[in-house]
């Protein structure tokens, strides 16, 4: 059967310096935070393809803010922007001091997205909260999202705190291709049940180019809730490190007196982590049982692949 790609249509959308070309070159171009800042501001619309679990091919479509490409957005390129949307992210400049604005173009996209991709899931980025005193983020957000909870009735939206200076910015791009993927339900399924026979404490599979999170199974449960995100994060600035002296990222074991984790290469599109915490069992084991998992795991992520199951033997 031929492996034909699925394509998924996203939206990136919101007023000019908002921070959306930065956080997608971030996300999907190897950027790190500090060199974004000489990316000039986007032109219309800017299309790019980004293969995503082999199979998944992710057509973001970067729409430029300037208010004249806004407003050509909702009237002569209304049903060429918003026809066959999956997901539509709206990113808002937490500091912008056009919030009536930035509602009023925001509601204008939903009222295009109900009319020509009415079952679009829509994700809502307040971003650069890096710019809010600390001990005001908290409030700010709830408040935020309160309004455009509101605003998005009939529909609905998750709402995230974003920053390209931190984490935050990992977790709710993870969150959004999570939705994407087709077959994430039977990947977790699988999941368990390989961290379930080799005894594990925590599994998590990262996409490989962006080092997102796509799926994962806990035995345990752990203190810090960002975990994900901030391994994501950290990973990916070391490979970018890695990246820069010609040399590659492959694997990586972390050891002390209270856990083991590995970090390797799993399949031709993602990395595992695998977190262990009994003493009694060597690396060597561990490092086998990723090995003769990966070809199981490989067919998963073949969407037109067999639906088999990872069994406890």
């Amino acid at each position: 059967m031929p492996n034909t790609a699925m394509k998924k249509k996203v939206l990136l959308i919101g007023k000019s310096g908002s921070g959306k070309t930065s956080m997608r070159s971030i996300i999907f171009a190897n950027y790190i935070a500090r060199d974004t800042r000489r990316l000039g501001a986007t032109i219309d619309v800017e299309h790019s393809h980004v293969r995503f679990l082999g199979n998944l091919v992710l057509n973001l479509w970067d729409c430029g803010g300037q208010d004249t490409f806004m407003e050509n957005y909702f009237t002569s390129q209304r049903d060429n922007i918003f026809r066959n949307v999956e997901v539509l992210i709206y990113v808002f400049d937490v500091e912008s001091r056009e919030l009536e604005k930035d509602m009023h173009y925001y509601q204008s996209c939903l009222e295009a997205i109900l009319q020509n991709s009415p079952d679009a899931k829509i994700f809502c980025l307040v971003h650069k909260m890096d710019l809010v005193q600390e001990d005001q983020r908290d409030l700010i957000f709830k408040e935020r999202e309160e309004d455009l909870r509101r605003l998005s009735r009939p529909l609905e939206c998750a709402c995230f705190r974003t920053s390209i200076w931190d984490e935050t910015l990992y977790k709710a791009w993870s969150s959004i291709v999570y939705q994407l993927i087709p077959n994430v339900q039977q990947l977790e399924m699988n999941l368990r049940n390989f961290a379930q026979i080799i005894e594990a404490d925590e599994v998590l599979l990262f996409e490989r180019a962006t080092f997102l999170v796509i799926s994962h199974y806990q035995c345990k449960e752990q203190r810090d809730v960002h975990r994900f995100e901030k391994i994501s994060n950290i990973i990916k600035q070391f490979k970018l490190s890695c990246s820069k002296l010609a040399a590659s990222f492959q694997s990586m074991e972390v050891r002390n007196s209270n856990f083991a984790a590995f970090i390797d290469i799993f399949t031709s599109n993602t990395y595992v982590m695998v977190v262990m915490s009994d003493p009694s069992i060597p690396s060597a084991a561990t490092l086998i049982n990723i090995r003769n998992a990966r070809k199981h795991f490989e067919k998963l992520e073949r969407v037109d692949g067999p639906k088999h199951s990872l069994l406890m033997r």
